[in-house]
């Protein structure tokens, strides 16, 4: 079954309760989602650090054809 946009921002806040989660969905449909996460513990990481532990933090919804969130384009970024 699809995630909604408000069950990804959920994921995201219960590891990182203080970001800015912004959550899109690309095509309309439920499966395409995109996400940008703006957190003050992404700062001094790089991109693959931050990226995956927000992967982390989706515990697993993206894992293999079956997972219940197919597609998620992922930005990542500390504070301005």
């Amino acid at each position: 079954m699809p995630m909604t946009a408000r069950e990804i921002e959920d994921l995201i806040k219960d590891s990182f309760p203080e970001a800015k989660v912004t959550i899109t969905d690309l095509a309309g449909d439920g499966n395409h989602w995109s996400a940008e996460v703006i957190d003050e513990s992404f700062r001094g990481q790089n991109r693959v650090q931050q990226q995956r532990a927000v992967y982390a933090a989706l515990k697993g919804k993206m894992d293999g054809p079956s997972g219940d969130l197919h597609a998620l384009a992922l930005t990542t970024k500390a504070p301005d």
